[in-house]
């Protein structure tokens, strides 16, 4: 027996950044990051603006990706966020890891959950 809830309470600024890549905002996607904000996709870095907009055009908000968390985690500034990943690029269980700086992310880990 499962001790998790359907329904997560995500702080903020990760639940803002949830809900934005499930209705596929890339300006509010984009924006959820520090200006020295990173994305690390299973070992591959991807840092800055310019470059994280590169891989989500092709991987997340490009792929019309969508998440259905069913774990949170907190613990300090970092979140954890387990759920099922779907798009056109690729599907599963998955693991995001986000470290919180403030109101927006500077870093978002992706692993398999």
């Amino acid at each position: 027996m499962t001790e998790h809830k359907a329904e997560q309470t995500i702080p903020e600024p990760v639940a803002a950044f949830v809900e934005a890549v499930n209705r596929h905002d890339e300006a509010a996607f984009l924006d959820a990051f520090t200006d020295g904000g990173a994305v690390d996709d299973w070992g591959r870095v991807f840092t800055g603006r310019e470059q994280i907009k590169g891989w989500s055009d092709n991987e997340f908000i490009g792929a019309q990706g969508t998440l259905a968390v069913e774990e949170v985690e907190v613990a300090g500034t970092r979140v954890t966020v387990i759920g099922d990943w779907r798009s056109t690029h690729a599907n599963g269980r998955s693991k995001f890891v986000f470290d919180v700086d403030g109101d927006q992310l500077a870093r978002m880990t992706i692993r398999e959950g």
